[in-house]
């Protein structure tokens, strides 16, 4: 498996107004995906992604070429399967695993 590094990083949040405001005023940029269901922010070459649906985190998303073969070989080292391999839009995929101390871990994989 080859990663290219931690490119995005999810964070759960209970008011999506509230976080957007403090992460817009952190980062110093406007998000580049706005939407009810997802804030992103690109700054300093990182992805900086707000849930409002999210129960767990923040989760850090490793970007991967293929992401199957990444999730196998994880799978196969011992992770735990939290969430199959999900299309999020545009053709970026993602999934998440649980490795033993119960960290999860996401891949992406770009569009």
């Amino acid at each position: 498996m080859t990663t290219s590094g931690i490119g995005t990083i999810v964070i759960p949040v209970s008011d999506l107004s509230a976080a957007k405001a403090v992460y817009g005023a952190l980062l110093g940029v406007a998000p580049d995906v706005d939407q009810p269901y997802y804030v992103g922010y690109t700054a300093g070459g990182q992805h900086i992604g707000l849930d409002p649906n999210g129960r767990t985190g923040p989760v850090m998303y490793w970007h991967v070429a293929d992401i199957r073969t990444a999730l196998e070989c994880l799978l196969a080292a011992g992770a735990e399967q939290v969430q199959e391999v999900k299309d999020v839009g545009d053709g970026k995929l993602i999934a998440t695993v649980r490795d033993k101390d119960g960290t999860v871990l996401g891949l992406l994989q770009p569009a």
